[in-house]
């Protein structure tokens, strides 16, 4: 005899649809209760006030790099890039605590622009989210990257941003398929350094700044801006046009980042002249980064 068969009461299974609806709005509830914290720390007074110090750690970074290119237009040496900059400051007095505040800061305000990937767009519908996302998106990537530099040397380590650059072309451009992504890249930082030149001519950073100072401290700020963005712009410019030539003429000795750039620069008539209008050009943008971090619309 076949043994009968006995399924489950009805009643457990309702039950059984009861919970699982119940534990899927018990866990909706609670994905959306985590969010609303953390878009609320993202934009608490506190967070934020950490969030500006990113651009003060920015602002030293671009000086010392400006700074180090004055240096090499009068003849000097050294590496005028992230990693010759941020080692500089780590051998200045009291280094290791300004490393600590910058990579505190870049980690917070690369937070700061993640969170704004998920909660700054609310109101945005289509390609303007899109856009506006990708800009956080990209401005998290930079600065936790810096920030990562600045961790990096406040633990004793250190970095040859050039030496990994060049390493790094060698290796892309083994391969077809490595040197169409380097021209690109290359490519790439000509409409990033296209981008700032016109900001900066334009004065479109303004949009960027919720109120300036009155009188000539605000017009001051302006042309610090002004001068900032163009020298930074046609730095990348020049960075991009190099690593576009080393990835055409399979030479990666010619791609080593910024420092290589700058020094590309100084070698070409009346680059002594360019060199060092960058190099101030590159110490305004640092200044105004300073003042940014008072300023941003955030």
């Amino acid at each position: 005899m076949d043994a009968p068969v006995v399924s489950d009461p009805p009643i457990r299974q309702g039950s059984g649809s009861i919970m699982a609806r119940g534990m899927g709005t018990s866990g909706k509830g609670a994905a959306e209760g985590a969010s609303d914290a953390a878009e609320e720390a993202v934009n608490s007074k506190q967070f934020e006030l950490v969030a500006r110090a990113g651009y003060v750690a920015a602002g030293i970074l671009h000086f010392l790099i400006g700074l180090i290119a004055l240096g090499l237009a009068n003849g000097g040496s050294g590496s005028a890039d992230q990693s010759g900059a941020i080692g500089q400051l780590a051998a200045s007095p009291g280094g290791t605590f300004l490393l600590w505040f910058c990579f505190i800061g870049c980690v917070a305000l690369a937070l700061f622009n993640l969170g704004d990937v998920f909660f700054g767009s609310r109101g945005l519908r289509g390609k303007d989210k899109l856009t506006a996302r990708l800009k956080s998106g990209g401005q998290a990537v930079v600065y936790a990257a810096i920030g990562v530099t600045f961790g990096r040397f406040a633990l004793g380590g250190s970095s040859d941003s050039s030496s990994s650059t060049s390493s790094l072309s060698a290796s892309l451009m083994g391969s077809p398929a490595g040197k169409v992504l380097l021209i690109a890249i290359g490519v790439g930082i000509l409409v990033v350094g296209g981008y700032f030149i016109v900001s900066g001519a334009t004065r479109r950073f303004r949009e960027k700044i919720s109120h300036l100072p009155a009188g000539a401290l605000g017009s001051a700020v302006m042309m610090l801006g002004t001068v900032g963005y163009i020298a930074k712009g046609f730095a990348l410019g020049v960075l991009g046009v190099l690593v576009v030539v080393a990835s055409v003429t399979n030479n990666p000795e010619q791609s080593t980042g910024l420092d290589g750039a700058l020094k590309a620069l100084r070698d070409q008539p009346f680059g002594v002249w360019l060199l060092g209008a960058v190099a101030l050009g590159l110490m305004a943008y640092g200044m105004f980064m300073v003042v940014r971090s008072k300023y941003q619309r955030m």
